[in-house]
């Protein structure tokens, strides 16, 4: 007996379209185009591993050649090409394992044969499995023959890395793309095959094994075998688990239990046990973010599809979802996520999940709001300082601490004002409503923090160094290197700074400097920087006489050609030739 079994993945392997399981769409496609012989010469079928796609493409060779299709684009399975294909004896279908002859002496002997016509049947069909790993050589040998074959020549390809095929064999090819199997769709068909094998199948145990096969039938198939071999011929939840190493369900409701109570005891006992089972920690934290996104789906009814597991677990997701803030659910998926992420560089993994783990569990309303985890790692919102306050700003921040006399001089009532504005606006800011949800605790945090640099902003234009006179003796290589000093400074604004290297100021007469420039672009940056610039001076030389203009060299703005009609006229000074091209040529200068 032990000669005779075959793996359920060969055993109930699909030998018909109807039989495919989750491609419905596709092999509507295929059925349609041999039902109204619409048949191209080249197919590419692309899709990750399990899905069907090799087995499609053998179906599809099968049916092509079948002498009595069926009505609906079946092969009849009865006719003499049918019975050498299902008895493999074919002579018009060839595979080709792309993975073992990828050389261009394989292809070779392939386009070779290609030339022989069929004995028995329309078509040859050359199946050709994992072609992304034909070598770039071979790719080229193909291209010929893969674009003008013969007429009785088809070329089916399959891979399941679609990107490693070059743009001029995938223009050559009409291309499928094959899904991944759902949940539902392979829990019904191990169930049909529980059936006919007569195992006992819990339908929890048979979604667990859906799941873990991600998406690919042949996994799901190969896991169901072993399941069943360890269970003695019974597939149970309890066997499921423990065979796959698979974390528990209860696990993690217990766990989201602990959690929303605020208990963090309990929550790192059940982890604790969690890890003397043998799992590993990033598994387990993946698995409860999943579990908090699955109680999240659960909360809308137009969201419940999303949800893949089995109609009792099903009830318990529902009713622990009823527990479950949404706000809770965002910010514990959020910590899992980042715990996820810094697993693998952090050095203490335990200590990392636990963390978390009491982050979450101090989500509860008793502790600290939920909203401010979400945003308490954002940068405060701040106010730009306008062009006046700037350069009070700077001297403020490069001056040394005004003596007891020039505080006297500041002029009070002003101050006074402000003060009392100040006290105003903070006590006004005091008496902001708490927050009630997320949405409103960003607008009245914003609203708070710009009252705040509002204020600060006034407190810093009135306590900024008052004009009083300042007269210190200074030189003019004093003046250039302090003009110098400003423009190191200047990194978000590099015309400016290299336009002030280039022009210096020139003493034109006492206390009064120039500054020559060559384009009106930098004497408008000039200008309108220039309250902050002789602020700079003012401070740094300790003189408040100091000022500067800007003078514009007429001679050097006229010999620089900026738009494109100087330019033109420029180069027709230095070669005439260039005005007969432009008018025989027609071209346009705007």
């Amino acid at each position: 007996m032990m000669e005779n079994y075959l793996v359920s993945a060969r055993k109930y392997r699909p030998d018909s379209f109807e039989t495919v399981v989750g491609q419905s769409a596709l092999t509507t496609t295929l059925k349609n185009a041999v039902k109204n012989n619409q048949l191209a010469h080249a197919y590419l079928f692309c899709g990750p591993r399990g899905v069907g796609k090799t087995t499609c493409a053998r179906i599809f060779a099968k049916t092509i050649n079948c002498q009595h299709p069926t009505a609906d684009g079946e092969a009849c399975n009865a006719c003499e090409s049918c019975l050498s294909f299902n008895e493999q004896r074919s002579l018009n279908i060839f595979e080709l394992d792309a993975a073992s002859n990828n050389s261009v002496d394989g292809i070779r002997t392939l386009v070779d044969q290609v030339r022989i016509p069929p004995q028995l049947g329309k078509y040859k069909v050359y199946i050709i499995d994992e072609v992304h790993m034909l070598s770039t050589a071979a790719f080229n040998a193909f291209l010929k023959t893969l674009e003008e074959p013969p007429h009785h020549a088809i070329f089916i390809l399959a891979t399941t890395e679609k990107h490693k095929i070059i743009p001029t064999i995938l223009s050559r090819c009409q291309i499928h793309d094959f899904n991944r199997i759902s949940v539902n769709d392979i829990v019904d068909q191990l169930k049909r095959i529980a059936k006919a094998e007569g195992t006992e199948a819990e339908e929890e145990a048979l979604n667990v094994i859906a799941v873990k096969a991600d998406g690919g039938m042949r996994d799901a198939l190969s896991i169901f075998d072993q399941v069943a071999s360890y269970g003695n011929g019974t597939i149970t939840y309890q066997h499921t688990i423990e065979n796959l190493n698979v974390l528990d369900y209860d696990y993690y409701f217990k766990l989201t239990d602990a959690l929303l109570e605020g208990n963090v005891n309990q929550s790192l006992l059940i982890f604790n046990d969690i890890l003397n089972h043998g799992f590993e920690g990033q598994h387990f934290i993946t698995g409860l973010s999943s579990h908090f996104r699955d109680l999240l789906v659960c909360r809308d009814k137009a969201t419940l599809v999303l949800l893949e597991v089995g109609a009792s677990i099903r009830e318990r997701y529902l009713e622990q979802a009823q527990h479950c803030q949404p706000d809770f659910l965002y910010v514990a998926i959020k910590f899992c996520n980042d715990a996820d992420l810094a697993y693998r560089e952090s050095k203490n993994k335990r200590l990392l999940v636990e963390l978390a783990l009491i982050r979450i569990a101090q989500l509860s309303e008793s502790k600290k709001k939920i909203w401010e985890f979400l945003i308490e790692d954002e940068p405060a919102p701040i106010l730009p300082l306008n062009p006046g306050l700037q350069a009070q700003a700077v001297a403020q921040a490069t001056s040394p601490t005004p003596t007891a006399k020039t505080k006297k001089s500041a002029v009070a009532a002003p101050a006074a004002a402000t003060q009392d504005e100040s006290d105003s606006t903070n006590k006004t800011a005091n008496q902001v409503q708490p927050a009630k949800n997320l949405s409103e605790y960003r607008s009245v945090r914003s609203i708070r923090i710009n009252r705040q640099k509002a204020a600060e902003q006034r407190e810093a234009s009135q306590n900024a160094f008052q004009p009083s006179v300042m007269d210190a003796v200074y030189t003019d290589e004093a003046v250039q290197k302090t003009w110098l000093k400003y423009s190191d400074q200047l990194s978000d604004d590099i015309h400016l700074a290299n336009g002030m290297k280039t022009c210096q100021p020139v003493k034109v007469e006492q206390h009064h400097y120039e500054v020559v420039v060559s384009n009106p672009v930098l004497q408008k940056k000039l200008l309108d920087n220039k309250g902050a610039i002789e602020a700079w001076l003012h401070v740094n030389l300790r003189n408040s006489h100091i000022k500067y203009s800007v003078k514009l060299d007429e001679t050097s703005a006229q010999s620089r050609p900026y738009t494109n009609r100087d330019r033109f006229e420029h180069m027709v000074k230095k070669n005439p030739a260039m005005l007969e091209f432009y008018k025989q040529f027609g071209l346009d200068l705007d």
